[in-house]
């Protein structure tokens, strides 16, 4: 296990649930103090989000972070979630994020950072408003590495 010179509060093999109130907050720590990766796959995205996320993600990138963001083909969802979806699609395609747009019906909420931590749960990362949600922190190189190759996710 490689030596940690800063960043991760939580000790290896860790874990801890957040809510919709105490996730943004936590995420936005580990974004910030990103070195090398950024995996997030939200299937909803809305213009709001990616506005508050696109600040960070920005930093991120000319740190030298790689971004990759997977979400759902804006064509799978109604009008207004439509709109919403191409309007936030470049918003984070600005902050020099890859984003995949897919055309299944993915529903999973996921984000990998730095391989070493691993966010899943219920929380719609780039679009949530209003709904309960649960959102898992993980701290396990093999768990991440476990869910990216699982899920063939890569940045």
């Amino acid at each position: 296990m490689r030596i940690l010179k800063r960043r991760y509060t939580l000790d290896p093999n860790s874990t801890k649930l957040y809510n919709e109130h105490t996730f943004y907050a936590a995420m936005s720590s580990d974004i910030k103090v990103a070195m090398s990766s950024i995996i997030i796959e939200s299937p909803f995205v809305t213009e709001r989000r990616s506005k508050e996320i696109a600040k960070l993600l920005k930093r991120a990138t000319k740190r030298g972070v790689k971004i990759s963001i997977y979400t759902r083909n804006p064509n799978h969802h109604d009008h207004t979630l439509r709109e919403e979806a191409i309007s936030g699609i470049k918003i984070l395609g600005r902050t020099g994020a890859k984003v995949y747009v897919c055309n299944d019906m993915r529903h999973r909420k996921v984000s990998i950072i730095d391989n070493e931590i691993l966010w899943e749960g219920s929380l719609n990362m780039l679009s949530q408003n209003g709904s309960k949600e649960v959102m898992r922190r993980t701290y396990s190189q093999d768990l991440c590495r476990q869910m990216s190759n699982f899920l063939g996710l890569r940045c």
